[in-house]
């Protein structure tokens, strides 16, 4: 294992998370704003899903083969031209939009070629935080990241709703460049990302995708933790497909921003948790636990429940957790994984884990449109199941929520007894 990399402590981590967790709220609240915007043009749950699908096909597909190039370049030099790129993105959608142009397959290329940009990203940040940060501090980072990402949650959905209620999609668009801008500065200026080790030569992209591969058949936790997490992100994501069709026709938008500012403020006080404690006796059982709680109340929450306040309570069940989920899923993968292959195996990870996402919106909007809401017309407002979840207009999503509640927490059931995943704890070293 490569340990010869310095690390200047917490302070350029410190500024590294603060800027790119402020430039991921405003990229959140202008996602957030578009699917308003797309929903309003269209009200097709499809038509939504596909916005996340246009960005998640690429970043899959080219996931596999982007450790080779991680792997020989300067991970510094390779955020800052993704965050300048994710910026450009942004200012076409605002160019569009004041031209009176602004089409929704204008935003399903914009969303694709960010997710092309995002499969050097992904991998290249979460090298440099193992390259900045000591590994006795790694659960500490997981948690800063974990309640980064519920900062942006609570607060995302709340602004962009007021942002585009009171000023329009412009307001958000204006907000996001802004935080962008701050971002790419501090990471130009104030931090110092260390070299670390890199490949020698220049190794084929086939080559690095089979050694990552490899790798992960030869770890058969990681891989089957990984595998996990790909099942959950099938299920999470005809979720967020199916979300907006369930909510927005019983109590507008400003309903979804209130469903979304419940699991984002349950995230933040999961995410505070997480940061104040160290590291838990077992992360593979907090992995377990945490997800097992949020697939088995809030998606039947969801399906039940046929108004706002309860939907929020389903939401804050079923987030208050994930923080802890993170935080101890990426130390467990920092702690198994030799920093010198990390590259190659997070880009691996992020095919396989996340090839499931743009299958999953796909499916949830499809099942949504053409097979749950046609189904409930069809059984009429008397029938056992429209007494049970409701006869209002989004009881169609809301039935498929249901089958979510039942598949996902049979996922969860399969996985716990897993040997492999719990020989994870055999590895701990911190």
């Amino acid at each position: 294992m490569y340990k010869g990399h310095s690390s200047p402590g917490m302070r350029d981590f410190t500024i590294l998370w603060a800027t790119q967790t402020l430039s991921a709220l405003g990229s959140a609240m202008t996602s957030f704003a578009l699917v308003l915007w797309s929903y309003g043009q269209s009200g097709s749950a499809v038509v939504t899903a596909l916005l996340s699908v246009s960005s998640y096909a690429p970043y899959v597909l080219m996931s596999l083969f982007a450790g080779a190039l991680i792997d020989r370049l300067d991970k510094k030099r390779v955020m800052l031209i993704c965050d300048l790129f994710a910026a450009l993105t942004t200012l076409a959608v605002l160019a569009l939009l004041r031209a009176g142009r602004l089409e929704i397959a204008h935003l399903y290329l914009l969303n694709a070629l960010n997710g092309w940009m995002n499969t050097l990203q992904q991998p290249a940040s979460d090298v440099a935080v193992s390259l900045l940060v000591p590994r006795e501090r790694y659960q500490r980072a997981s948690a800063m990241q974990a309640l980064g990402s519920a900062l942006r949650s609570v607060f995302a959905p709340v602004l962009a709703s007021a942002l585009y209620a009171l000023a329009g999609l412009e307001a958000v668009i204006f907000f996001d460049l802004g935080t962008c801008a701050v971002a790419i500065a501090a990471l130009g200026i104030f931090v110092r990302i260390p070299a670390g080790p890199r490949s020698a030569g220049k190794e084929p992209a086939l080559r690095a995708a089979r050694e990552g591969l490899r790798f992960l058949g030869a770890n058969r936790g990681v891989l089957h933790l990984i595998l996990f997490l790909s099942a959950i992100n099938l299920i999470a994501s005809m979720y967020n497909a199916a979300l907006p069709a369930l909510v927005i026709p019983v109590g507008g938008d400003a309903a979804l921003g209130m469903v979304n500012a419940f699991s984002g403020a349950a995230m933040l006080a999961g995410g505070a948790f997480a940061s104040l404690r160290g590291a838990p006796k077992s992360r593979v059982r907090v992995i377990q636990n945490a997800l097992m709680l949020a697939m088995s109340t809030e998606n039947l929450i969801l399906a039940v429940g046929r108004t706002p306040p309860v939907w929020c309570l389903g939401a804050v069940l079923g987030w208050v957790s994930i923080p802890a989920m993170n935080a101890n899923l990426d130390a467990i993968l920092r702690l198994n994984i030799p920093i010198d292959m990390q590259a190659r195996v997070y880009a691996a990870r992020n095919a396989l884990q996340f090839c499931t996402i743009p299958v999953g919106y796909l499916l949830g909007g499809w099942l949504v449109d053409g097979v749950c809401t046609p189904l409930m017309a069809r059984l009429g407002d008397g029938s056992p199941l429209a007494k049970l979840l409701g006869a209002h207009a989004g009881n169609g999503a809301a039935l498929l929520f249901l089958g979510l509640a039942l598949a996902g927490t049979l996922v969860c059931l399969i996985f716990r007894r897993d040997r492999h995943i719990w020989n994870l704890e055999k590895n701990r070293e911190i």
